[in-house]
C-alpha cells in the first residue's frame, strides 16, 4: 500500500519535471543559465520515470517492452554534475557559453550507458547468430554494473558541487556581486538542497555496494529513500527554477537591446589602456565604482561590455592584468628579494588567497612553481 503511494509520488513528480523542463527550456526568455537548468531537470526526471516503469507489471509482458526498457537510456546521471556547474556560472554570468574543453566534461556519460550498449550489441549479435542467447549472464552484469556505477555518479555530483560551491563564494567577494543578490541567495538555497540530497545518497549507497547487503536493502525500502527526495526535488527546482527565469529575463539584455558595437569597440579600448597604459590594476583597492569614475563609463555598461564581448567577470578581466605583471617582475633581477607575496601585493593583489587561486587557474601552477621554473629557465 505504502509502495503505491511512493509510486504516484515519484510518477507526479517525473511528469513535473518534463513539463518544468520543457517550459524552461523553450521559453522565449530562455537563455544558457535556464536550458542547462532544463536539462537538469530533465535527466532528474527521467531516472524517476525509470524507476515507476521498474515497479510496474507491464514493462515485463510480451517481447516489445522488455527490449525497449532495455535499450532505452534512461538513467542518465553523470552529465548532472556538469549542468549544475555550468548553471551556476551562466547564472552570473550571462555571457557564459560552453566551449570545447567545457563540453568534453560531458563525456563521462559513457559510464551511464554502458549497461545499454551492452543490451544492443547483446541484441544485435543474437539476431546475427555471433553469439549465443544467453540472456541470465548479460542481465547478471547488468545488475552488477549499475551497482557499482552509482559510485562514480555519486563522486561525479558530489564533485561537481563542491566545485560550485567555490565558485560563488569566490564570486560574493567580487565587485559584481551586488549586481545579483537574488540569483546569489538562490543558488546558495540551491547548492545547499544538493548538498543534502547528497548526504541521503550516500547514507543509502554505503550499503547499497556491499555485496551482502545489496538485495537485503532493495528487498526492505527498494530506491524510495532516493527517488521519494529526488522528486521533491523536482518540484522545487521547477517553481524556484520560473522564479529566478523571471528575475533574470528582467535584469539580461535581449540580443536585440545588446550595446551598439561601436559603443562596445569604444569601451573595450578605454577599459584596456586604463589597464595597459594607466596600470590601474595595481590599486589593491580597484573596484567597479572606481574604474567607472576613472574612465567615465557606467558600471553597467562596464559589466555588460565585459560579460557580453569578453566573456569575463569584472574580477577575472582585473586579476588577469596582475597576473601578467607578477610574471614579468618575477624574472627581473630587482624583485629577486623580495617574496612571492611580496610581489603579489606590488602588482595589485590585497588577499594571497585570492592571489594563490587566480594564478593557479591563469596557468595551471602555482606560484611557487611558476618561480621555481622561471627560475631554472633563467
Amino acid at each position: 500500500m505504502l509502495s503505491g503511494f511512493f509510486n504516484i509520488i515519484i510518477l507526479l513528480g517525473a511528469l513535473q519535471g518534463f513539463i518544468i523542463s520543457s517550459l524552461l527550456f523553450f521559453s522565449k526568455k530562455s537563455h544558457s543559465a535556464n536550458k542547462f537548468l532544463a536539462v537538469l531537470i530533465f535527466f532528474i526526471a527521467l531516472a524517476s520515470l525509470n524507476l515507476y516503469i521498474a515497479n510496474q507489471n507491464w514493462p515485463v509482458k510480451g517481447s516489445i517492452m522488455p527490449l525497449v526498457t532495455a535499450v532505452v537510456p534512461m538513467v542518465i546521471v553523470m552529465p548532472i554534475g556538469p549542468l549544475l556547474f555550468f548553471y551556476v556560472k551562466a547564472i552570473l554570468n550571462p555571457g557564459f557559453t560552453l566551449t570545447k574543453k567545457d563540453k568534453l566534461q560531458f563525456s563521462t556519460v559513457i559510464i551511464d550507458l554502458v549497461p545499454y550498449l551492452t543490451a544492443i550489441f547483446f541484441i544485435i549479435g543474437v539476431l546475427s547468430h555471433i553469439i549465443p542467447n544467453r540472456t541470465y549472464n548479460i542481465g547478471l552484469f547488468i545488475d552488477n554494473y549499475n551497482v557499482y556505477a552509482d559510485i562514480p555518479r555519486w563522486l561525479s555530483l558530489t564533485i561537481y558541487l563542491a566545485i560550485s560551491i567555490r565558485y560563488i563564494r569566490a564570486f560574493r567577494i567580487t565587485a559584481e556581486a551586488n549586481i545579483y543578490p537574488y540569483q546569489l541567495k538562490w543558488l546558495r538555497q540551491l547548492t545547499i538542497a544538493f548538498s543534502i540530497f547528497q548526504s541521503i545518497w550516500l547514507v543509502y549507497l554505503v550499503p547499497y555496494v556491499i555485496p551482502a547487503y545489496t538485495d537485503k536493502l532493495l528487498n526492505a525500502v527498494d530506491w524510495y529513500p532516493i527517488y521519494v527526495p529526488m522528486s521533491i526535488l523536482i518540484y522545487w527546482l521547477g517553481i524556484k527554477g520560473f522564479m529566478v527565469m523571471k528575475e533574470q529575463s528582467g535584469n539580461i539584455k535581449k540580443p536585440g537591446n545588446l550595446l551598439p558595437v561601436d559603443v562596445s569597440e569604444a569601451a573595450i579600448t578605454t577599459l584596456k589602456n586604463a589597464m595597459e597604459l594607466d596600470n590601474l590594476f595595481l590599486n589593491p583597492e580597484l573596484s567597479l565604482s572606481v574604474l567607472s569614475q576613472h574612465t567615465g563609463i557606467p558600471q553597467k555598461t562596464i559589466s555588460a561590455v565585459l560579460n557580453q564581448h569578453l566573456h569575463t567577470s569584472f574580477n577575472e578581466f582585473v586579476n588577469g592584468y596582475r597576473v601578467d605583471a607578477f610574471k614579468q617582475k618575477l624574472c627581473t633581477d630587482d624583485v629577486k628579494h623580495l617574496t612571492i607575496a611580496g610581489i603579489a601585493a606590488e602588482c595589485g593583489f590585497n588577499s594571497q588567497a585570492t592571489f594563490q587561486r587566480t594564478f593557479r587557474q591563469l596557468t595551471g601552477l602555482s606560484p611557487s612553481e611558476f618561480k621555481l621554473q622561471a627560475l631554472q629557465n633563467a
